[in-house]
């Protein structure tokens, strides 16, 4: 459905897209994952044919943007970062006016079956500006979904969102990929990447690693040795050195990302004994999404 070939997008002498090449199947959900300031907005924005690139080639759909991009546009739908909508507008009123954008006639079915698949029918006649942050996110859905797109590009979709709103995104989200809507999203969540078939990890406009969430992980081929302990800043700060890119902070626990566990294990609850650390649970797991994008970002630094 989507395939880029050496992709570079210029901001003035920044390269925010960093000659990035990479294939979208058909009915897949692919997720582009990374920092602020990755390049992850600018390539959706690219592919929505929004943005003009500097190099390199896309096709979507079989078609290349360039030479058909508003053909392409009539057939994908873009949920934005910011919601876009108009506030003074019900729900009811801004799935209208999306539907007089995207020229679609006999809308009224369309949009009830969207109220009703996103859990805002009760909800039509409420104006846009008094609904919830997740509200509003499934509104912004349901608009880029009246058109019946065949892809459908979501930057950052629930950022913000309360976590009870952010499941039931999901939810949906889960669904319309059963209908083999292809979606391509951006996400600075790594739990949320794991639910994808893909993903691509970007970092300062490049792909760091692109593969199943699954096979990401293993790839580095090492476990993670997890040790609740305090206090954690001087425990950090004991073994910064020592393990560099393969220590990592996390709230109240230290990750350790090594080769052999079990002697790293005895070595580092030796060295946290030695130095009057009080150390809590600890386990040895394999490594998460997280453990890996931050141990590829350190190496590569």
């Amino acid at each position: 459905m989507i395939k880029i070939i050496d992709l570079i997008k210029y901001y003035g002498n920044i390269k925010a897209i960093n000659d990035i090449s990479l294939e979208i199947k058909k009915g897949e959900m692919f997720g582009i994952v990374g920092p602020d300031g990755a390049g992850k907005t600018s390539t959706i924005r690219v592919l929505c044919g929004l943005l003009p690139f500097d190099n390199g080639k896309i096709e979507i759909m079989g078609k290349e943007l360039v030479k058909y991009r508003k053909e392409i546009q009539r057939k994908i739908g873009y949920l934005s970062q910011k919601f876009s909508l108009y506030e003074d507008l019900t729900i009811d009123e801004n799935l209208e006016f999306s539907a007089d954008i995207h020229d679609v006639k006999n809308f009224k079915s369309r949009r009830d079956e969207l109220l009703q698949f996103t859990r805002l029918i009760e909800f039509r006649s409420r104006l846009a500006e008094n609904l919830s942050g997740g509200m509003k996110q499934k509104l912004a859905l349901a608009c880029s979904l009246i058109h019946k797109p065949e892809i459908l590009f979501l930057d950052e979709p629930t950022t913000g969102v309360d976590p009870v709103s952010r499941r039931d995104f999901w939810k949906i989200l889960s669904q319309l990929q059963k209908e083999r809507i292809t979606i391509v999203m951006t996400t600075p969540y790594l739990d949320e990447a794991e639910r994808c078939n893909r993903v691509a990890l970007m970092n300062k406009g490049q792909i760091i690693a692109i593969d199943e969430p699954g096979k990401i992980k293993k790839s580095i081929r090492k476990k993670v040795i997890e040790i609740i302990c305090s206090p954690i800043r001087e425990a950090y700060a004991l073994f910064k050195d020592e393990f560099a890119e393969n220590v990592q902070m996390f709230g109240d626990r230290l990750n350790f990302v090594v080769d052999d566990a079990e002697q790293n294990k005895i070595n580092i609850i030796d060295k946290m004994n030695n130095n009057s650390i009080k150390i809590g649970e600890v386990r040895v797991l394999p490594p998460s999404l997280e453990n890996v994008f931050i141990h590829l970002v350190k190496k590569a630094s």
